[in-house]
């Protein structure tokens, strides 16, 4: 019983009382807690007459209340998180809508060209080329948003595959050719000292670091303004591996030096007037970093406000192969060569990889210098062999600098002009002007050698592609729902010489198959998600069957269900392959050559 003094007892007055809850010790219930309450009755002179008072065990009563807590606090801590997560939510959404945009933007742009165009066969096929390259971007994309329990449980993993540097720099250009143009930047890309071409490393990731920094770089970059990206070798490979620098610059708007400390945290923007009115997450630069973390690399940036920022990606990848071929073209060594490009960058790049070929290179950033340097040349009897012009160039275009050398020189030098942007529409005033090949930035050593020696090359460049397998009178069920799809996939399939037959779903494709006699279909080609009964239904049924080829046809799932989890219930339900919507065509036709062999 706890101690307590009398004289903190109250009457009824109210003046003297006890009442106090506290835990004592029982021999056989351990801790417990008790409640006891009392008054003292006086007399009137004060003395005390009589105590009466209550002593109860609690200990239920108290369970109940700290269980209740505890499930208030369980439900007020779970309606934060709800509420977290839903933010959360909402804001990776505004980001991937971002994303998304950009490769659509090209897409959109690139279609629109290609039916502007549609009686210039060559140009509608480069069109085509650079809306596949922002389609397989955007694809992947999607494919990210649809994996995000991967990501969100951190199952997210780098896959290193053999990667072309020259490859992923042209599709970053295709990419965001149609925003530089719309929002009227000036774009340069470019490479130095990049010997070796091909490495491994995850190109998606690389790919989405690149365009975000490129994407951030135009939306702070005010019209007129100028955005860059260029790519550096650095250092000597060890084992087997180099060194590489991938450097995206603007003159936009830059950041204040307080907020480069926290330009990596999830969700900071910097809070100024001038970026007050630009959309943004704030979780671009905090989804950059974590992947280039993943990558083993590194990543800096250094800003100044008004004048721009540079951010620069380090990253050590494995190389695939030796150095590009540096060896001296012999019949090119010791002719000279002119380059006129208004970014220095470029003029230092182009003149050293001119320098390892052999050749005696001569740089201006000026169009009208570099007139001026072939009426020299010619003066001076040492003509230049080989001209490598920009396209636009701020004190007279290419084209003009071309008419007006190609006056000088005659017909037989080639020139060729060297561009960031699309050149389908100054193509044919270009040839007309005296432009012998074009050439897109950034260029790389191999396709600096490849433009050069291909007058005196004498090998066969002819590719090998047939491999002697046909699919003519194959005959085919495809069993599809979708309209649409069925009419794509009919166009392709039809083309490379298959017979076809369609089934709506896939209870129709098991009649077929009841009905059919032996050798009527060579293969199936099954969707998954069907009314009345869906591809793995279908299948197994059609496996249960016993008649003619049910038990052995090749049945291939073509399907939107395109994760690992879908390929293995495919398998599981009797398939022999899968193929995964929107279609690759050339993996389709793989895959069905692989079988039907």
């Amino acid at each position: 019983m706890p101690n307590f003094s009398m004289r903190s007892m109250r009457d009824y007055t109210g003046e003297k009382t006890f009442d106090v809850e506290y835990r004592l010790s029982t021999r056989q219930a351990g801790w417990r807690w008790f409640h006891s309450a009392g008054r003292l009755s006086r007399r009137e002179d004060g003395s005390p007459v009589n105590f009466v008072g209550l002593f109860v065990d609690i200990d239920d009563e108290k369970k109940l209340e700290e269980l209740l807590e505890r499930q208030k606090t369980d439900l007020q801590d779970a309606l934060a998180a709800a509420q977290h997560a839903n933010r959360a939510k909402t804001t990776f959404l505004n980001n991937m809508s971002h994303d998304i945009r950009t490769p659509m933007n090209a897409i959109i742009g690139f279609t629109s060209l290609a039916a502007a165009h549609i009686d210039n066969r060559e140009q509608v096929q480069d069109y085509l080329g650079k809306i596949s390259t922002s389609s397989n971007h955007l694809l992947s994309l999607i494919n990210d948003v649809l994996d995000m329990s991967r990501i969100e449980s951190g199952k997210v993993k780098i896959e290193e595959k053999e990667t072309s540097l020259p490859e992923i720099m042209h599709d970053l250009k295709t990419i965001v050719q149609a925003d530089i143009a719309s929002k009227q930047l000036e774009f340069f890309i470019d490479t130095a000292d990049v010997v070796n071409e091909h490495v491994l490393c995850d190109k998606l990731r690389l790919n989405q670091v690149l365009l975000n920094l490129l994407s951030n770089a135009m939306k702070f970059t005010k019209p007129g303004g100028i955005v860059s990206v260029r790519i550096l070798q650095k250092g000597v490979i060890q084992d087997d591996r180099a060194d590489y620098e991938f450097q995206v610059k603007d003159t936009g708007i830059g950041m204040s030096r307080e907020f480069l400390e926290h330009v990596f945290e999830p969700f900071e923007r910097e809070r100024t007037s001038t970026v007050s009115g630009i959309q943004g997450t704030g979780l671009g630069m905090a989804i950059t970093k974590n992947i280039v973390d993943m990558m083993g690399g590194s990543i800096s940036v250094a800003s100044e406000e008004g004048k721009g920022t540079v951010f620069t990606v380090s990253l050590r990848l494995r190389t695939c192969s030796g150095p590009v071929r540096q060896e001296i073209i012999p019949e090119l060594k010791g002719l000279r060569a002119l380059v006129a490009d208004d970014d220095f960058n470029t003029c230092s790049s182009v003149t050293k990889m001119l320098s390892t070929i052999g050749m005696r290179p001569d740089w201006t950033t000026s169009g009208k210098e570099a007139v001026l340097r072939v009426k020299l040349a010619g003066e001076q009897n040492d003509e230049y062999a080989v001209y490598i012009i920009d396209w636009l160039m701020p004190d007279m275009n290419g084209i003009e600098v071309v008419r007006r050398i190609r006056g000088m020189i005659g017909e037989d030098t080639p020139i060729i002009i060297l561009t960031a942007y699309d050149w389908a529409d100054i193509e044919e005033e270009a040839r007309k002007a005296g432009v012998t090949a074009f050439c897109s930035k950034p260029i790389f050593l191999s396709e600096l050698r490849e433009i050069l020696e291909a007058p005196f090359a004498a090998r066969e460049s002819k590719e090998e592609t047939d491999t002697g397998f046909s699919f003519e009178g194959k005959k085919l069920l495809l069993v599809e729902d979708n309209e649409l799809n069925q009419e794509i996939a009919l166009e392709i399939l039809g083309h490379v010489g298959f017979v076809m037959d369609v089934a709506d779903n896939g209870a129709a494709a098991v009649e077929k198959m009841r009905a059919a006699a032996p050798g009527q279909y060579d293969l199936i080609l099954m969707d998954i998600q069907m009314p009345i009964m869906n591809g793995y239904e279908a299948t197994r049924t059609i496996r249960a069957l016993g008649t003619g080829d049910s038990a052995d046809i090749p049945i291939v799932a073509m399907t939107a269900d395109a994760f690992d989890e879908d390929r293995r219930s495919a398998l599981e339900a009797g398939m022999n392959g899968h193929i995964a919507k929107p279609i690759d065509v050339p993996k389709l036709m793989e895959l069905l050559r692989k079988i039907l062999e």
